[in-house]
């Protein structure tokens, strides 16, 4: 990682911020005769690298960290533990119309498959479902596991991961959600799933949760 560079205005709000804190993002603005807007992502990088501190209703701070302090590592301090939501999962024996009708009802675009002992056999999407649904097939006679995406093709995270390593794993295995597991012996027990939608949420947060 290499250490983020300050622009002229950057170190120009640092300075302000050093000698008048705390003081809040209109007065910075003021100071510099500039509107709110122009400066907040100027504030969001300063804070999130760890130059300043935030505290809503109050102001920003001077937090004293030196140049060498990056805007990752505050990115990679999000944790899937942090973030992911409960998983949707189906049995092998469940058949494809069943499948469909449950991911509609459950409104998501992926389904873990668990064996009897509950563990992660396989993952479907909507596209396995819809390429299944195309022609004179009976779906109901056909179980999931037939069409399935099976382990060991299939991408994972565990809790303790950083939402950076997931969004990794999204991006290049070109999916919509991961399951989150627990691994244990005799297979992997899933704990929740994250989504892209998760995790664009959860990086927009550190910008939300600075706003001053």
């Amino acid at each position: 990682m290499s250490p983020i560079e300050l622009n002229k205005r950057q170190e120009d709000i640092l300075q302000i911020v050093k000698e008048n804190g705390p003081i809040t993002g209109e007065h910075i603005a003021e100071r510099l005769h500039l509107t709110r807007a122009t400066l907040r992502p100027d504030l969001a990088i300063l804070t999130m690298a760890g130059f300043l501190d935030a505290r809503p209703r109050v102001g920003y701070f001077y937090s004293g960290k030196k140049a060498s302090v990056t805007l990752l590592d505050s990115i990679h301090t999000l944790k899937v533990k942090d973030f992911h939501s409960g998983p949707v999962v189906v049995p092998e024996t469940m058949t494809v119309y069943e499948a469909i009708c449950f991911m509609f009802a459950e409104d998501v675009g992926t389904l873990f498959v668990v064996d009897k002992n509950e563990f992660l056999t396989g993952v479907l999407s909507r596209k396995d479902l819809l390429r299944t649904s195309i022609g004179s097939q009976d779906l109901n006679k056909i179980p999931v596991h037939i069409i399935m995406t099976r382990m060991p093709n299939i991408s994972y995270c565990e809790r303790s991961d950083s939402l950076v390593v997931a969004a990794n794993k999204l991006i290049e295995r070109e999916v919509d959600s991961l399951p989150v597991v627990e691994p244990q012996e005799g297979g992997l027990i899933i704990v929740g799933r994250l989504t892209k939608t998760t995790i664009t949420r959860a990086f927009l947060s550190l910008a939300q949760n600075i706003e001053v």
